[in-house]
């Protein structure tokens, strides 16, 4: 996960239009263009990664969802909250299809999604606290085929800037600068997977 820093100020206009008009509206009231507003408007802000998986999204209802991370059944209250309203990824079994309305301990929200998850650079996943690895099974991120995809993803990204990741590496300013290269978005997108490769090298300079 990495995290992501939510705005009041940058829901949609017609968000806060409806919310203005309807003040005893739910999200099951909204309009498909309002869905799709809110859509884009989380994965322009998530740098087109799956809030959760960090696999690369549209933006379009083909591969992206409106996912409420405290779930509309538990909180109805919030299902208008862009707050908490993040992007997923429609992958079955996994990430927003996988969540339901179960509760979510660690959150893309939480500072800690970024240091409590360990990856590894076969793309397995370790929760280094009980609530990191209670969200790993509710969202089924070490499901067998998004951990072989994060693996390859991990070691071409490695590659790609100049780290063979079978190497012993040593060099922590050359590490640094491919974590800073790595959290740059390129035309408002990060790589696939992009935060998984930071959180492998940030775990070869502890």
């Amino acid at each position: 996960m990495r995290k992501i820093s939510k705005q009041v100020g940058l829901e949609p206009a017609s968000l806060s239009q409806f919310k203005r008009r309807n003040r005893q509206g739910n999200y099951s009231d909204l309009t498909v263009e309002t869905r799709q507003d809110i859509r884009l408007a989380c994965t322009i802000e998530q740098f087109y990664l799956c809030a959760y998986c960090c696999k690369q999204i549209s933006g379009s209802s083909d591969d992206t969802m409106n996912e409420h991370v405290i779930a509309r059944k538990t909180a109805p209250h919030k299902s208008l909250d862009y707050t908490n309203i993040v992007a997923s990824c429609t992958t079955a079994n996994q990430c927003d299809n996988a969540h339901g309305s179960q509760t979510l301990p660690l959150t893309p929200f939480d500072v800690e999604c970024e240091t409590d998850l360990d990856f590894k650079l076969s793309g397995r996943v370790v929760g280094l606290t009980d609530d990191a690895q209670k969200t790993i099974d509710v969202l089924h991120l070490d499901h067998r085929s998004l951990t072989e995809q994060r693996g390859q993803f991990v070691q071409a990204l490695l590659l790609g800037s100049g780290i063979d990741p079978d190497d012993v590496i040593d060099d922590s300013d050359l590490i640094q600068m491919v974590i800073d290269d790595l959290a740059k978005p390129q035309d408002g997108r990060l790589e696939a997977f992009a935060p998984v490769v930071i959180n492998v090298l940030r775990g070869w300079l502890r």
